[in-house]
């Protein structure tokens, strides 16, 4: 198995693990991102078209943290409620956290070919002083910032409480 099968492998077992669903087979049309398409709250991956693996998680980032009933209606075009506009945010840290918990390094979601050639900021941001989309997470029960936490007891960001949204 190569390097890269064993990549799309370890990100949709966590997937599957955490409750979203990934479909392999071939996409027509444009998609989500290349090789990527969301319908009815599904990831559909064309390998033959993927341009970055971890694009893989970036998307199911926008899934998770959508609210439940918005999550299983989701295909390609994200609604431009005020919501799913910080949903983008939200998607960022979240990939963030899980590249954290897989183990993975963050340049696989924060390639060069994404962010607007922010992807080192993104990655220095979350790895020393992560501020960007926690509140949102926060606020949504999926994480704690730093203040939070220690008041809780429990782990500040980048772990994550929830990796879907429940609400």
């Amino acid at each position: 198995m190569d390097q890269n099968t064993q990549l799309i492998n370890t990100i949709t077992t966590f997937l599957k693990d955490i409750g979203l669903e990934t479909v392999m087979q071939p996409i027509e049309g444009a998609g989500f991102v290349p090789g990527i398409s969301l319908n009815n709250g599904r990831l559909i991956i064309d390998t033959s078209q993927l341009k970055y693996t971890g694009d893989i998680i970036y998307a199911a980032g926008r899934l998770a943290v959508m609210p439940p009933e918005e999550r299983v209606a989701m295909d390609d075009i994200i609604p431009k409620t005020d919501m799913q506009q910080s949903g983008g945010i939200m998607a960022i840290a979240w990939a963030y956290a899980a590249c954290i918990h897989l183990g993975l390094d963050p340049h696989v979601v924060f390639h060069d070919g994404g962010y607007d050639g922010q992807s080192e900021a993104l990655i220095s941001h979350f790895r020393d002083t992560p501020q960007w989309g926690i509140p949102m997470l926060q606020w949504c029960g999926m994480t704690y910032d730093a203040r939070n936490a220690a008041q809780l007891n429990k782990l500040p960001f980048p772990h994550m409480q929830s990796w879907v949204r429940e609400k």
